[in-house]
């Protein structure tokens, strides 16, 4: 089904419009009925609804959520944003997380909706702005232990804290190294950190070649750098041209094992 870009935009403002105006029953309205989230990616996945409204009692419904948007790109029945995340939590404490939203949508009875909701952003970084705020983070501490408890259980309450395990320093270091070696243009240091049978795509789906991949990125800068899981995204920019790359790999050996390539022109 050919998706435009405004239907796919609306589709997706649903989520945090629902978010803004604190009602439940629409976010959760705005998933299709087997849609799965993961937020952060790392995390355990929450699947279908009575998952996906514990997560929004947890996480969503205490606080006040605004989404700074920067990019959207829409490719095929994918829309990739670039955002900060401002979440507050407590009087005095509120945190500025940077993120990449991924949201892939399916038809369902008719209507657009959010099939998949993958979040990358960094567990461990918004701890640690969290603990900053000092005695203010207390009782927001202790608000978001109990609503973790009480709507996740102890499996979901670790599976959250599943979160915190990711690429790390090191997977981050060798990435920027692999971006260092497409910027200038060296095709054999691109192919250094591809693992072997590495798939690469435009978009969630069409097939791309590695020829294709360093011709996009020689000369491009990369920005905002953020590792969730096994996963690293970074926006590309180029001659007027802004774009983002998702990488799942591998460590121990460090080597990436898909590139999926979102850019506005491959829509």
């Amino acid at each position: 089904m050919a998706i435009s870009r405004a239907d796919a935009l609306a589709a997706v403002e649903r989520s945090p419009a629902a978010v803004a105006d604190h009602d439940r029953q629409a976010w959760v309205a705005a998933f299709t009925f087997d849609a799965i989230v993961e937020d952060p990616v790392g995390a355990q996945p929450h699947r279908g609804p009575t998952a996906i409204t514990r997560f929004y009692d947890t996480f969503i419904g205490p606080r006040d959520i605004a989404f700074h948007r920067d990019v959207d790109i829409v490719v095929g029945s994918t829309v990739v944003r670039d955002l900060e995340l401002e979440v507050h939590m407590a009087a005095g404490l509120t945190m500025r997380i940077p993120a990449y939203l991924r949201y892939h949508l399916h038809e369902d009875a008719g209507e657009l909706k959010i099939a998949e909701l993958s979040a990358y952003w960094e567990l461990p970084a918004m701890v640690g702005q969290f603990l900053s705020g000092g005695i203010r983070s207390v009782p927001a501490g202790l608000q978001l232990s109990r609503g973790l408890l009480t709507n996740q259980g102890i499996v979901g309450t670790l599976g959250f804290l599943g979160g915190f395990r990711g690429v790390g320093p090191q997977g981050k270091r060798r990435f920027g190294e692999f971006l260092a070696a497409a910027r200038a243009g060296d095709e054999v240091g691109l192919r250094r950190w591809l693992g072997g049978g590495a798939q690469i795509t435009a978009g969630d789906h069409t097939p791309m070649g590695s020829t294709e991949l360093l011709s996009r990125l020689t000369g491009a800068h990369s920005r905002k750098l953020i590792g969730s899981g096994q996963s690293l995204v970074c926006g590309i920019e180029g001659a007027g041209t802004r774009d983002v790359l998702i990488a799942d790999v591998a460590t121990n050996p460090f080597a990436i094992r898909r590139i999926r390539y979102y850019a506005a022109t491959m829509a």
